[in-house]
């Protein structure tokens, strides 16, 4: 994660069912759904301002370290969320078996 990220709070927004990152007075989002112990991921959305600087992937990597916190199993729905849990794969131990690669089960 960007060092510059690190100090920015996580909010989980579950009245409006996402988490949000506030970077520079813009916000970026991840919509989420939780069932039980089952956190599905379904969207991420990076203001135009913030994209190509490593906000999206802090925001992830935050989301992804309060699911260990909180023991949720992830569903990553998110082309997004897929992308960065397979260039992060030591994150696979939190996803469902059946939302993981074969190489990673």
């Amino acid at each position: 994660m960007n060092p510059s990220y690190q100090a920015l709070p996580l909010t989980d927004n579950a009245y409006d069912q996402q988490f949000e990152l506030a970077v520079a007075g813009v916000t970026a989002l991840l919509q989420y759904q939780l069932h039980h112990h089952y956190l599905s991921l379904i969207h991420t959305e990076v203001p135009t301002d913030l994209q190509g600087q490593g906000v999206g992937s802090a925001l992830v990597e935050k989301v992804l370290l309060l699911a260990a916190e909180r023991h949720l199993t992830v569903i990553p729905l998110c082309p997004f969320v897929a992308r960065y849990l397979h260039q992060h794969p030591a994150w696979y131990r939190l996803v469902a078996p059946g939302y993981r690669p074969a190489s990673a089960q």
